[in-house]
């Protein structure tokens, strides 16, 4: 696919989204957690550009939390951040992941960490103003989380694009929920973004990668799989559910 058809390929399935969830209104301030991956980057990036092309304007905070693995990482992401006209943004080295993995902590690391990290997030929406709080997450991440919560959570349940949170006073929003991760990833290596190496040690080896091990499988054997789960999550034929 040619660059210029990958591109707007992409800036219509988040248009699509963002208009059928009703993620973005005027005067909106948009808390965006970067992790360095492709998709919040790539989402940072596609939520800036889009501006000079619509009727409404949003503010945009950046914000990157160093979950203890990549300490570097912050330097280059406030680099990245004021390169591309960000003067509002958010940097901060914390020990989430660390401590998720210490032993003191017993439980699920990959909950504990992410519980910490919404958390902070949630406290630096509320601190700056931000009534929006934007994920990266990708049209693979609600598929993978549907099979996650089936498989080990007993529960028929995913990531909702647009959810209201503490009575509407924030709202999560997933302006990429419609774009295939390998989409995305293609088009963070053509606008050279700024990758980080995800240094955590549940990254390699987790209930989330397995079950990712899976999926690319079944995506492999037929093309159509992916498309077909993810109609099938906004499909649901609740006459024939236990």
């Amino acid at each position: 696919m040619k660059a210029s058809n990958l591109e707007r390929r992409i800036r219509s399935l988040m248009g699509k989204a963002i208009h059928q969830y009703a993620m973005i209104q005027d005067g909106d301030c948009i808390l965006v957690a970067v992790s360095g991956g492709k998709d919040s980057l790539a989402l940072l990036h596609l939520l800036k550009t889009r501006l000079p092309r619509i009727p409404i304007s949003y503010t945009l905070m950046p914000v990157y939390l160093e979950m203890g693995y990549n300490q570097y990482a912050s330097t280059l992401m406030r680099d990245y951040f004021e390169s591309q006209g960000h003067s509002t943004y958010h940097v901060e080295i914390t020990d989430f992941a660390t401590f998720a993995h210490s032993s003191k902590n017993l439980k699920n690391p990959c909950f504990l960490c992410s519980r910490m990290r919404r958390k902070r997030l949630f406290q630096i929406a509320e601190e700056q103003g931000c009534n929006k709080l934007a994920f990266g997450h990708n049209q693979d991440d609600i598929i993978e989380t549907f099979f996650l919560n089936t498989l080990y959570g007993s529960v028929l349940s995913t990531m909702k694009p647009f959810q209201p949170l503490f009575k509407g006073q924030i709202n999560l929003i997933r302006p990429l929920s419609f774009i295939p991760a390998p989409v995305l990833g293609r088009f963070a290596r053509l606008k050279a973004l700024p990758l980080i190496r995800n240094a955590c040690p549940s990254a390699i080896d987790s209930k989330r990668s397995q079950v990712r091990e899976l999926l690319q499988t079944l995506y492999r054997s037929n093309r159509k799989i992916r498309g077909n789960v993810f109609h099938a999550l906004q499909n649901v034929d609740t006459e024939y559910l236990l």
